[in-house]
C-alpha cells in the first residue's frame, strides 16, 4: 500500500440518536477506500492511539472516537452498556459516510469492537481485539462495582497506583515515565459519574455467545504479563472466533498500543492486507 504525505488530523462532533455528542479525531486518507476505527480503553480518550493512528494513516482513514462518557464526548447519566457504545459507533460511522470499517479496540475498546462485530456484521470488515475479553468472569459485576465505588467514594487518585501497575510492565514504567504520567493525567480528569456507569457496563458485558458468530478476519492480541485481561481470556476469544489469529506479546502488560505500538500496527496492516476491497 502506498504511503502519502502526513497531514494533520481533524476533529469533529457527531450526534447520536439519543442526542449525545460524540467527539472524534480523524486522519482522513482520500486515496484509500478503507477506514480503521480505534477504540480506547476505560478512562482514556482518543489520544490513547497517538502512536498507532499516525502509523496507519498513510494506508487508510483512521477514526479515533472518544467513547460516550469519556474525553470531549457527552457524559449523560447512565446506565450505559457495551451495546450502547457499539450503537454510538455505528451512528458515528454512518454520519461520516462509512459503510464498513476495520474496528479495533483495547480493553474496554476491545469489548466495544467485539460487540460492534456481533451487532453490525455487515459494517465490520475486520476486528482487532487487544488486551480484552468477551467476559470478565462470574465475579465481574461485583468486581467492577467495587472499582466504581472506590472511585466515587475516594476519588480517582486512590486508584492510580493500582491502575499504573496494571497498565504497563515494570520495565516500561521505568523507561517511559512521561507516557505513564500522560495516562495518569487523563485518568484523573475523568467524570466520576460517567466512570461509574462505564464500570457497571463492563461488569455486565458478556459477548461469549456472540463471539462464536464472528466471521470477519480477526486479530486477537494480548500482553504476556497482562493480568487485567490475561492471556487465558485472549485464548478463549481466539478459540471462539473461527479463523482468528492470536498474538501474545512478550514482556508487555495491559496497554500494548502504548507499550508495543509496532506490534499493534502490524496487526492492523494484516487486516488491511486481507480486506475484501469492498468500499468502506
Amino acid at each position: 500500500m502506498s504511503a502519502r504525505p502526513e497531514t494533520p488530523p481533524r476533529y469533529g462532533q457527531a450526534q447520536a440518536s439519543d442526542g449525545a455528542s460524540l467527539h472524534y479525531q480523524i486522519h482522513e486518507n482520500p486515496a484509500s477506500e478503507h477506514c480503521i476505527v480505534l477504540l480506547h480503553s476505560l478512562a482514556m480518550d482518543h489520544r490513547f492511539w497517538r502512536l498507532v493512528a499516525p502509523a496507519l494513516a498513510g494506508q487508510a482513514t483512521v477514526l479515533c472516537p472518544d467513547v460516550r462518557g469519556h474525553g470531549a464526548s457527552s457524559k449523560p447519566a447512565g446506565p450505559y452498556d457495551i451495546a450502547l457504545f457499539a450503537r454510538d459507533l455505528k451512528e458515528l460511522l454512518q454520519s461520516l459516510g462509512y459503510r464498513r470499517a476495520i474496528v479495533g479496540g483495547a480493553s474496554m475498546g476491545g469489548c466495544i469492537a467485539l460487540q460492534f462485530g456481533i451487532d453490525h456484521p455487515q459494517m465490520t470488515a475486520g476486528l482487532a481485539l487487544i488486551d480484552t475479553t468477551a467476559w470478565y468472569g462470574p465475579s465481574a459485576p461485583a468486581d467492577w462495582a467495587g472499582r466504581a465505588h472506590k472511585a466515587a467514594s475516594e476519588g480517582f487518585g486512590a486508584l492510580v497506583q493500582f491502575q499504573a501497575t496494571r497498565w504497563f510492565s515494570d520495565a516500561f514504567r521505568a523507561a517511559q515515565p512521561e507516557t505513564v504520567q500522560a495516562c495518569i493525567d487523563t485518568f484523573l480528569a475523568n467524570d466520576t459519574d460517567a466512570y461509574v456507569a462505564t464500570c457497571h457496563a463492563m461488569g455486565g458485558f458478556d459477548g461469549r455467545e456472540g463471539a462464536r458468530r464472528i466471521a470477519c478476519p480477526t486479530e486477537v492480541l494480548v500482553g504476556e504479563q497482562d493480568y487485567a485481561a490475561p492471556v487465558s481470556m485472549a485464548q478463549d476469544l481466539h478459540a471462539a472466533i473461527a479463523g482468528s489469529a492470536l498474538t501474545v506479546i512478550p514482556a508487555a502488560r495491559h496497554l500494548t498500543p502504548l507499550e508495543t505500538p509496532a506490534v499493534i500496527v502490524q496487526a492492523f496492516e494484516r487486516l488491511l492486507a486481507g480486506a475484501s476491497g469492498a468500499p468502506a
